[in-house]
């Protein structure tokens, strides 16, 4: 029996999402058009931006429905001349923002996973920056589980909000409010193919996508009236399993992985354990392992794990995040990150550490 243990690649469909979805096949008009099938089709992406907006505690207002959370990073950063002209991102952060930086910034966390405060400091700071509330790869969030905004660090903040939306509690105040937060269908439950950009500034943000003058000017495209529905119900879904305490549970199952992995050698490292991190998510280095052999190895045993971020066309190298942690090659070369889901069980989570640690025995009888 396989056992799917990547909900931060991509998570299944939620039967809610799926209902949806099958309830706005059916509608067949326009978003854009007045008659009534128009509307109706209207009624749906509107239903859909309440409960994203609800999800994430925001205005329905703030709302700008994209195709994914890279378009939503990359519609935040079009909007850097309103917030000094220069955007930077911190060198953890995900490629979707990492490709727009015009700049080197310190690194934020420590090998251990703690929070360096000085990467944001510094005369030289641009005045907008992504930092993410939690990172994909290794689960490390910001102190407090909030993200830092212009009254804390000088600087307006473009928050990375994918891996905690529907995982965690979101409130922003006054005083850590980002300018700007992304996120995606496809990690809480929802179809691939949608996601939003929560504009919280005061300014709606000048389109980059032009023609249609959809999304009230902000996002030309005729709205993806099916997916949009998914989102809104699986972001509505989300937003009780966050309430009712379910990724509480998840995150024991997680800690007994990694007692029950630690066990193995004194050389295994749990990157950020300690440290504020998602409840789902560990990121194991075993030195010397390359992670693309432990993938490989933990698909043929029936288990689906990831090293790394899935979104570098199936790509597998040393990781980025964790040399910017000032982790070696090696070791970066060496990890797994293993995410949990709501469906996963403990039967799940020991079954996976068997054969991890099987094979991490013959590993390293073959290296002795």
């Amino acid at each position: 029996m396989r056992a799917y243990l990547d909900h931060n690649a991509t998570t299944p469909l939620r039967a809610e999402a799926r209902a949806a979805m099958q309830a706005a096949m059916d509608v067949m008009g326009n978003p854009s058009s007045v008659h009534a099938e128009g509307r109706a089709a209207k009624s749906l992406v509107e239903v859909a931006r309440a409960q994203v907006a609800a999800l994430v505690g925001c205005t329905r207002q703030q709302v700008v429905f994209t195709s994914s959370a890279t378009e939503a990073a990359a519609l935040a950063v079009a909007q850097k001349g309103r917030h000094g002209g220069v955007f930077h991102a911190l060198p953890t952060e995900h490629d979707c923002l990492r490709v727009w930086s015009e700049g080197d910034m310190p690194r934020a966390f420590d090998q251990a996973g703690a929070f360096l405060p000085e990467a944001l400091q510094g005369e030289e700071m641009p005045a907008l920056i992504a930092i993410s509330a939690a990172n994909s790869e290794t689960g490390i969030m910001l102190p407090g589980h909030r993200v830092l905004a212009r009254a804390q660090t000088g600087q307006a903040i473009v928050s990375d909000i994918t891996q905690v939306a529907g995982k965690m509690p979101i409130v922003f105040g006054d005083d850590d409010r980002p300018a700007y937060a992304i996120l995606s269908a496809h990690k809480m439950g929802g179809p691939k193919g949608v996601g939003a950009l929560i504009n919280y500034t005061r300014e709606d943000p000048q389109a980059i996508l032009r023609g249609g003058g959809q999304e009230m000017g902000r996002r030309s495209g005729t709205e993806n009236t099916i997916g949009i529905a998914g989102f809104g119900a699986a972001a509505q879904a989300a937003a009780k399993d966050v309430a009712a305490g379910r990724w509480e549970e998840v995150a024991e199952l997680r800690n007994i992985l990694e007692r029950t992995l630690e066990g193995s050698s004194k050389k295994t490292i749990f990157v950020g354990k300690g440290f504020p991190r998602l409840p789902n998510t560990t990121c194991v280095i075993a030195q010397g392992w390359k992670g693309e052999t432990q993938v490989m190895q933990m698909d043929l045993a029936g288990f689906a794990i990831s090293a790394g971020s899935a979104c570098s066309s199936g790509k597998v190298k040393a990781s980025r995040v964790l040399q910017a942690m000032g982790f070696d090659e090696d070791h970066s070369a060496s990890a797994i990150r293993v995410s949990l889901g709501l469906e996963t069980t403990k039967e799940d989570v020991l079954r996976f550490a068997d054969a991890w640690l099987a094979k991490r025995e013959k590993h390293d009888q073959r290296a002795a």
